[in-house]
């Protein structure tokens, strides 16, 4: 696995919430920047976490898709 900084994974996530909002979108759904702003408070075991990646889904492959 990779190394990723906290930043590169906020933005990551950022951009696949983007993504999955425009294609379902909910009233009730954060703005990207608040999202952001709940991201930034998290660790970087728990944002890894977030991308709900394993062992079927890398965290590698996931940044492929997802970073920039």
């Amino acid at each position: 696995m990779k190394n990723y900084t906290k930043a590169q994974i906020i933005d990551a996530l950022v951009a696949e919430w983007i993504y999955l909002c425009h294609d379902d979108p909910d009233p009730d759904d954060q703005t990207p920047e608040e999202y952001r702003e709940d991201l930034i408070e998290m660790t970087i075991d728990e944002l890894i976490e977030e991308t709900s990646t394993g062992e079927g889904y890398t965290l590698d492959e996931w940044m492929e898709n997802w970073g920039q």
